[in-house]
């Protein structure tokens, strides 16, 4: 079987985090391992969220009893959100390195970790401590095979602007790793932009007026599925990028609050004929 680790939130009553990531996963037939840093009841943007960060000596008991029941040498994919605290991202920065330590078969495929450095966006600024920005810069971006952030987090990994196509393709390359950078706007569109050394990529779609929370989330998991899958980057990026587009459509259509992922099962296998794909120079 498939398998990914999820280190990040878990949220009772909203789809975002490591909880909905795994339900994405799931219509990829990919069994999740969730590792949850916070237990919430809800999302903070409904207001208080109840619940309580996870300490970070239960994040590393959990972390061992997966590694004891021999799955760190089976994970081939690794998601890491949110976090409450530096030393919760110190804790999954050793399990990354364990898991690409552990022992494999020689034909088994090679782990591939992606890193969304959930930190702030846009009119909110930073919304985690700064010692939690600090550590998931250092710690974690370093050893992220892709790293899936919004364009105000880009702007702060590497210090250049990124809103548009060609500013966020600029400050990817910055970042000396594979990138998939959302939230860059171009007129009436707002879209995804995929860059690595070689090639770069623009999924663009008309713009929403307000997008459920989660669009995140859905995005690293569902591009983490497609690399799974095989598919080249621009394959990736469009699957990846059409899934969240038609998520957040049918979460209008149906005057839904929170994305609707069990509903959309299906729908996030499928490109969408919304995605407008772009080579980039």
């Amino acid at each position: 079987m498939t398998l990914a680790l999820i280190i990040s939130s878990h949220v009772a009553a909203s789809r975002v985090g490591g909880s909905a990531q795994a339900q994405a996963l799931a219509a990829f037939k990919v069994d999740a391992m969730v590792a949850p840093t916070v237990l919430y009841g809800r999302h903070p943007g409904w207001g208080p969220p109840g619940g309580a960060a996870v300490p970070v000596e239960a994040i590393e008991g959990m972390l061992d009893g997966i590694e004891a029941n021999g799955l760190f040498a089976q994970t081939d994919l690794v998601l890491t959100g949110y976090f409450a605290s530096a030393p919760q991202i110190r804790a999954t920065a050793r399990a990354i390195d364990a898991i690409r330590a552990a022992p494999r078969d020689i034909a088994a495929r090679k782990p591939f970790v992606i890193v969304d450095p959930t930190m702030g966006d846009q009119g909110k600024g930073l919304y985690v401590a700064a010692d939690v920005a600090e550590a998931i810069t250092a710690d974690l971006v370093p050893r992220a095979d892709l790293v899936c952030c919004n364009a105000w987090e880009l702007e702060r990994l590497t210090g250049a602007p990124a809103r548009t196509p060609a500013e966020a393709l600029a400050a990817a390359r910055l970042l000396g790793r594979p990138v998939v950078v959302s939230s860059v706007q171009r007129d009436a569109e707002i879209g995804v932009v995929y860059a690595d050394r070689r090639e770069a990529w623009l999924a663009a779609h008309q713009r929403v007026e307000k997008a459920p929370n989660g669009t995140g989330d859905l995005l690293s998991a569902l591009y983490g599925a497609a690399v799974l899958d095989g598919l080249a980057p621009s394959y990736a990026l469009a699957r990846a990028v059409g899934g969240v587009a038609e998520t957040v459509s049918a979460a209008h259509m149906w005057k839904a609050s929170e994305l609707p992922l069990v509903a959309m099962a299906q729908r996030l296998r499928a490109t969408s004929p919304h995605v407008r794909m772009e080579r980039l120079a």
